[in-house]
Order: C-alpha cells, then sequence, then structure tokens
C-alpha cells in the first residue's frame, strides 16, 4: 500500500509540473511543483516522502518530461534553476522529519505543520538561490531580486493551502495508508471482511 502511495505522489509532483507561470525577469518559472513536494512530505513522512520526490526527480533526469514546463534530463540539474530540484528533495525530508509520518492515534499539533510547512519552503531556496547565483555569477542582491523576493506571495498562498490541506488529510493518511494491520480501522476492517469472505468460499 504505502508503495503504491509512493508512486501516486510522485505522479502528482510530476502532473504540477505542467501548471508553470513564467517571469519576463528571471529564468525561474511560478510553479506548483514545491508546493506539491513539501505537501508530499506532509502527508507521507520523513521516509515515504523522500523516497517520493526521489522517484519524481528520478524520473525526470533519465528524461520524462515532468519538470517545470513540461522540460526533463539530467541537464535541469547542472541549469541555472537545478538547484531548486535539490531543494524539492531536502523541502519533503525536512517537512516530514518536523510532522513525523501520520498516526492514526495521535493528531498531529497545528503549530508543528505550520512549522514543517514554513521551513521546508525557506529550504527550498537555500540550494536553489546559491546554485542560481554561483552559476550566473550574481550578487547576493541580485540573486535575492531574482530568485526570492518576486516569489515570496505567492509561496506564501502555496504554504497557506499545503497547511489546510495536510490538517485536513493527516489523519485520512494515517487511517488508510499507516495503520497497522492489528488495529481497527475502516480500510483494515473492510480488507478484514474480504479474506473472511475468500476463506468461507474456499471452504466450500
Amino acid at each position: 500500500m504505502n508503495l503504491v502511495f509512493v508512486a501516486l505522489f510522485a505522479a502528482l509532483e510530476a502532473v504540477t509540473g505542467f501548471i508553470a507561470i513564467p517571469l519576463p525577469f528571471s529564468p525561474i518559472p511560478i510553479v506548483l511543483q514545491n508546493m506539491m513536494c513539501v505537501l508530499t512530505g506532509l502527508l507521507m513522512g520523513p521516509l515515504w516522502g523522500a523516497l517520493s520526490t526521489f522517484l519524481f526527480l528520478a524520473l525526470g533526469a533519465i528524461g520524462l518530461p515532468i519538470f517545470s514546463g513540461g522540460s526533463g534530463g539530467f541537464a535541469r540539474f547542472l541549469g541555472p534553476t537545478g538547484g531548486f530540484l535539490y531543494g524539492y528533495l531536502i523541502a519533503t525530508l525536512i517537512a516530514g522529519l518536523i510532522v513525523g509520518q501520520p498516526k492514526f492515534d495521535k493528531k498531529t499539533p497545528v503549530w508543528k505543520i505550520i512549522l514543517a510547512t514554513v521551513l521546508a519552503f525557506v529550504a527550498m531556496y537555500i540550494p536553489g538561490s546559491i546554485h542560481f547565483s554561483l552559476l550566473l555569477s550574481k550578487s547576493f542582491k541580485e540573486t535575492m531580486a531574482l530568485c526570492v523576493l518576486p516569489y515570496l506571495p505567492f509561496d506564501a498562498v502555496k504554504a497557506v493551502f499545503c497547511i489546510l490541506i495536510a490538517i485536513r488529510l493527516r489523519k485520512t493518511m494515517a487511517l488508510y495508508v499507516f495503520a497497522p494491520k492489528d488495529v481497527e480501522t475502516p480500510n483494515n476492517e473492510k480488507n478484514s471482511k474480504l479474506d473472511e469472505k475468500e476463506h468461507s468460499g474456499s471452504g466450500k
């Protein structure tokens, strides 16, 4: 089940790459992909979330056109925006480490979800800005003007959506994805009934 959701979240990260709004003054577009990578960490936890984002990045690296604007290939990691791709994995991992894997018997405090979201978005900017600055020989001021400041309002809105979605869905993920098999949940109860039906049918 976990591997199914690993693939699902990797696919969602890929799909959001087709939503990209270019800016005339910067090679970095406004994307939803960074939001999805943070959300993956919030909903899947550090291990499975990082695995999802790693799978997404690996598929893009081998040439699938799933990065922003429908591009792909390892060359994207070496280009001006390549640092942000590394940042996606870091952001997913940080978000997941702070909130942890969803647990059916433990509610995650809202403050933790907020902290995880904010730090994940901040962490994403660090490798992205450093890579951009070194590759294009930009000063700190120029890098901030091209890579950070114009995107803060948009990322603030995306962060709010991440927080609201995570608050809503972490319990659902805990019940249907991460709950132990020996614990009674709607999903486990359904599987148990199917098993009983199969056993009773085989005994006839």
